[in-house]
């Protein structure tokens, strides 16, 4: 039963954590509250590797 609860917990977190992304550091606009959280949003995503649209070619 506790697994169950901190799982739920765990992904509720993520989709917070992905829906305050998609809102504010994604569209290039400041956080209201908390804008270093924000920064290390952006940076986090900006060192994850992305693919090129000339690699994205077949």
């Amino acid at each position: 039963m506790l697994a169950i609860v901190v799982m739920m917990t765990l992904g509720v977190l993520v989709a917070v954590g992905v829906g305050v992304y998609v809102a504010y550091p994604h569209r290039g606009e400041e956080m209201p509250v908390a804008p270093q959280l924000g920064n290390a949003m952006r940076k986090g995503v900006d060192a994850l590797p992305t693919l090129a649209d000339s690699e994205s070619r077949v």
